[in-house]
This record gives structure tokens, C-alpha cells and sequence, in this order.
């Protein structure tokens, strides 16, 4: 075990076992004493986090020294297309196809695809400029660290582990629906029933355990050893869905198309806002900028091309189904499987079922990967134990995080129904996107120091118009039966508010390699559209969102805000010495 004790000065300390200074070796955990001075110091603290920012060069070079060991540069551009479409493909079209055409969308759940496509892909814009600037293994969490501040960074990252847990637990479980359906049983017969449970959670799953374990020892071994088996699964897998695409065509009948969207226009959104989730996993490739050997042309092909063929994919592949089989007769479990078996391809469902469980395999692997690269870094700015930002020695990679990953992974894989799963799961999404797009439009049009009192008055003013007129149609949206008189006044608010903000904020900040086009709208429209679908989430889903925030709040207030504080401190201590011995070496 390697341990920096909380002030950053790489001191290893090794051992079978953890101890206290694992977990909290800040001076503020060292007695009860200082843990109470700790406590009656929380305002001074909390104002401290949410006025400070980190800064490009700390999370390149600090952050990382605090993990003692670098991760191995072996990752380029090819590796990245294909890590993209493993980690979303599978995941989306044979887990919530189903639920979406036969609950919500029918077949107009091709248009719910393009729509949520969109969105992520203005989405993936923005992550690809931050990505490049700030090639670490926090994405999301760096990128708001930088631009949003300690306290915001923190949110999003309890948002971003809670989707990736949520997300590995999903497709773990349907990896166990389609075992099943391979083996010639039905999708749940694998489960154990519990019925002192729970209804969503009394079916419980020991395969989804089993094969989250086995994709946590792949991830340990080798970066370069888990790009290669994604490559060649992802290869094949998109094989199979070809295989899916041609032959479904065969058995098209246009009829089944004849009610095209039952439920109008608010079922094409509320699927939309489920199917958000068939594109989660991108955002993972951002993690992996410490591991690629020229982030500056690796991952704009790699994320940007990716998205692209993965839109494609489930556009054709969706339209598909519902020519294939009436949407209300589209088995909600395995959709694609039962759909073969309706026509009278009975042997085919075994491929497809084959094709499913490689694509989940990558989605698994993908999505570990991603989510232990993020602990990572949060354990590395000790908002969560230090001991999750060691790096192997001898595998680079962070093993501690992707173990601790595992195991929250199988628990919630274990008990938790999949409809419960992919509503949670949406809401983080969208939550945390919005966020980025937001801190693109802050890095480009602030740079402390340097832009005017009155600029960053105006940016701040722009920002919230466009913030509060776009939280105004969703709820407008959500509230309304068909009405569309709102939309006069929040849509004019949201295009002059982006209007003036091009028009009369100076631009402070240029991308040194790669830069979002068409600024600010597209990523004012990203925050615009991640709200409005929001809006078409069910109430339980926002319940549950905001008692998980309350819990993270809970664990800041007492936890996370006073180590960030001592790590930080220190960091600065550091800074102050490193100058002072520069000055007298001169």
C-alpha cells in the first residue's frame, strides 16, 4: 500500500492490510480534538471550497504525483473508437429497447434514439475540448474542479459514481436475461426470488455478481490487455448486429408501423430520457487521457466518431425491431431474442443472444474502467480516501479503485430491478452533462485576473438566463397537456440570452488544439436539451435523485470538506516552499 498521508510529500508506506491512514491521514482526522476545530471551522472551510478554483497545471502534474505511479501511455486513436462504441453499444439497444418501444415510445422509439443521440452528442463535443486541454483520469470531475470549483466538482462526482454503479449494475443483470435466454430458459428464470423483498428489488442475481468479478480482474491485469479484448469483441459484436439488421429486414412488415407513435410526442420524450442511458459510457473514454499517447488527435476521432456510428447503430437497429414484431408484443427483457423466436428464427436468437452478452461483456469492462479512473482522481484531491489514487506499480492501474468499484457494482447488480436502475440513471446523466457544457461556457469566457468586472458580471447574467428559461420549458413541459404558450416566453429568454452572450462577451480564452464549434450555442443547446428531457423523468426518479444528493451533502459536511480542505492546504504549502527553494537555487 503507498500512501501520501495527506500532504502530498509521496512518503510509501507498504503493507498487507489498511489501516486508519489509508482511509483519513488528514490533521483533521488524527484525534477527536482536531476533528471538533475541524467542525466549528466549517463555514470558513465551505466558503474556502466554493471560492476556490483548481487550475489546468495542478490537475496535470500535482493530482497525478499523488498516486506515486504514472499510468502506462499505450492507448491511441483506434483503441478509443473502438473503447467508445464498448462501452455504450450493447448496453442501450439490448437492455432498454424494449421497455421503450412497448411502455412509451412504440415504434416512433427510432426518433426517441436520434433525439437522445443529439444530445449526447453535443454532449461529447464538450467533453472532447475539455478532454484535450486536461488529459487526466478525472474527466468530468477535473473539468469542473478547474471551472466550477471544489463544491460543484464534488456533486457531480457523487452523481458520476452513482450513474456508473448504476450503469454496471443494469447491464450486469441483463447480461444474466440473455445467459438465460441462450441456455433455451426464460430471461428470469437465473434470478433467485425473495419474496420477504421488496417488489424492485426481491429478484436477485448471483450471475451479475459473478460476471462483474471476472471483468474486475481483466481491469486489474493490463490497460493494453483489456483495449485488446475490447477491440476484438467490439469487432464481433458489431458483426452480430449487422447479422441482426439484415436479417430482421427480412422478416419488415410495414403494418407494424401503422400506429407509429401511440403515445404522441410526450412518449417519444419520456423514452427519450430512459434511452439517454443507451449512450452513457462516452464520457468513460474522457477518463483515459493519462493513457493515451496523443490526446490532442486521439480523442477527438476517437469520441466524436465513435458517437457517430453508435447513433447510426441505433437508429437502423431499433427500426428494426419494431418492423420485425407489433410494439406491444416486444418482450420488455429481450427483446431482440423473443423478436427472432415470434417469426419463426428460433436459431437465431441464439446468436443474438451471443451478441449480447459480448457487447455487455465490453460495456462492463468499459464502464468499470471508466469509473475506477474517477475515484482515482477524487481520491487523489482526498475527497474520497487517498488510498483509491494508488496506481500498480507493476500493472498501471488503479486497482484499489477498481476493486471498491466492483463491490459497490455486484451489491446494487445483486438486488435491484432494471426500470428502477435506468430512470436513476438517466437523471445523473443529464445532470452531470449539463454541468460540463456549462463549465466549457465559463472556461472560455472567464479566465480570473484577466476578464473584466463587467464581462463576468454579463457571463454570469447570461449564464443563469439560459440556466433558468431552460429549467422553465422542461417544467412547462412536464406540467402542461399540449400546451405551447410557455414556449413563447422561456425559448426567446434561452436564444437572446445565448445571443447576447456572444455578442457582448468578450471570448477570454482560445482551445490550444481542439475547440467546440459554433460557441456558445452548442453548448448552450446542450444544456437546453439535457433539462428538457429531465423534464420527462417520473417524479420517484427525482425523489431518489435528491435524497442521494442529501446523502453526499451529508458525507461532505463531515468528511469530504474538511480532508479536501487539509489536502489542499498542504498542496499550497508545498507551492510556497518549492518557490521559496527556486528563488535561493537562483
Amino acid at each position: 500500500m503507498v500512501s501520501d498521508n495527506g500532504n502530498g510529500t509521496g512518503i510509501k508506506k507498504r503493507g498487507c492490510g489498511c489501516s486508519k491512514e489509508d482511509f483519513l491521514p488528514e490533521e483533521s482526522f488524527q484525534s477527536w480534538g482536531n476533528y471538533v476545530k475541524a467542525l466549528a471551522s466549517s463555514k470558513t472551510r465551505l466558503k474556502d471550497r466554493l471560492l476556490s478554483r483548481s487550475d489546468d497545471n495542478l490537475e496535470l502534474h500535482q493530482m497525478k504525483a499523488r498516486s506515486q505511479h504514472e499510468m502506462k501511455k499505450t492507448l491511441n486513436w483506434w483503441d478509443l473508437i473502438w473503447f467508445g462504441m464498448g462501452a455504450v453499444m450493447g448496453a442501450g439497444i439490448f437492455v432498454l429497447t424494449g421497455e421503450a418501444a412497448r411502455n412509451y415510445a412504440g415504434p416512433a422509439v427510432v426518433l426517441s434514439y436520434m433525439i437522445s443521440g443529439i444530445s449526447a452528442l453535443l454532449s461529447v463535443l464538450c467533453y472532447t475540448e475539455f478532454s484535450v486541454e486536461l488529459p487526466v483520469a478525472g474527466g468530468s470531475f477535473a473539468y469542473l474542479r478547474v471551472e466550477l470549483g471544489d463544491f460543484m466538482a464534488y456533486i457531480a462526482a457523487g452523481n458520476i459514481l452513482f450513474e456508473y454503479v448504476v450503469a454496471g449494475a443494469s447491464v450486469a443483470r441483463s447480461w444474466t436475461s440473455y445467459f438465460a435466454t441462450l441456455c433455451n430458459h426464460d430471461p428470469s428464470s437465473f434470478r433467485i426470488h425473495a419474496s420477504s423483498f421488496a417488489a424492485d428489488y426481491s429478484y436477485l442475481d448471483p450471475i451479475a455478481v459473478i460476471v462483474s468479478i471476472v471483468v474486475c480482474i481483466g481491469a486489474c491485469m493490463s490497460m493494453k490487455g483489456s483495449s485488446r479484448f475490447n477491440s476484438f469483441a467490439t469487432i464481433v459484436h458489431v458483426i452480430i448486429l449487422t447479422f441482426i439488421l439484415i436479417t430482421g429486414m427480412t422478416q419488415a412488415n410495414i403494418a407494424n408501423y401503422a400506429n407509429f407513435a401511440p403515445n404522441g410526442i410526450k412518449g417519444i420524450l419520456k423514452a427519450s430520457a430512459v434511452l439517454f442511458f443507451a449512450y452513457v459510457g462516452f464520457d468513460g473514454v474522457a477518463t483515459l487521457g493519462e493513457e493515451i499517447k496523443n490526446p490532442g488527435r486521439d480523442i477527438p476521432i476517437g469520441l466524436i466518431g465513435s458517437m457517430v456510428v453508435t447513433i447510426t447503430i441505433y437508429c437502423l437497429l431499433s427500426a428494426t425491431l419494431c418492423l420485425m414484431q407489433p410494439y406491444f408484443q416486444i418482450n420488455v427483457d429481450a427483446p431482440y431474442t423473443v423478436a427472432f423466436q415470434a417469426v419463426g428464427m428460433n436459431w437465431a436468437k441464439y446468436i443474438v443472444a451471443l451478441g449480447a452478452l459480448k457487447g455487455m461483456s465490453t460495456v462492463l469492462l468499459a464502464n468499470l474502467i471508466g469509473q475506477a479512473r474517477y475515484f482515482t482522481h477524487i481520491g487523489r484531491t482526498h475527497m474520497a480516501p487517498p488510498f483509491l489514487a494508488t496506481i500498480n506499480e507493476k500493472t498501471g492501474t488503479p486497482v484499489n479503485a477498481t476493486v471498491v468499484m466492483t463491490v459497490a457494482n455486484s451489491i446494487v447488480a445483486f438486488f435491484t430491478s432494471l426500470d428502477v436502475l435506468a430512470n436513476l440513471l438517466s437523471i445523473s446523466t443529464l445532470f452531470i452533462f449539463s454541468l460540463v457544457a456549462l463549465a466549457l461556457l465559463v472556461r472560455r469566457y472567464y479566465v480570473a485576473s484577466e476578464t473584466s468586472n463587467s464581462d463576468r458580471y454579463k457571463l454570469i447574467g447570461f449564464l443563469t438566463l439560459i440556466i433558468v428559461s431552460s429549467i422553465a420549458s422542461a417544467a412547462y413541459w412536464a406540467a402542461s397537456n399540449n400546451g405551447w404558450i410557455g414556449y413563447t416566453v422561456t425559448v426567446p429568454i434561452w436564444f437572446l440570452s445565448t445571443l447576447g452572450l456572444q455578442l457582448t462577451v468578450k471570448e477570454a480564452r482560445k482551445p490550444k488544439l481542439w475547440g467546440v464549434p459554433l460557441l456558445p450555442w452548442l453548448p448552450s443547446g446542450c444544456i437546453a436539451i439535457n433539462i428538457f428531457i429531465m423534464g420527462s423523468v417520473d417524479g420517484p426518479s427525482f425523489i431518489r435523485f435528491i435524497i442521494w444528493t442529501f446523502l453526499l451533502l451529508v458525507y461532505y459536511f463531515f468528511v469530504a470538506l474538511h480532508a479536501s480542505y487539509d489536502a489542499a492546504k498542504d498542496t499550497e504549502k508545498q507551492a510556497q516552499v518549492s518557490n521559496i527553494e527556486a528563488g535561493i537555487s537562483k
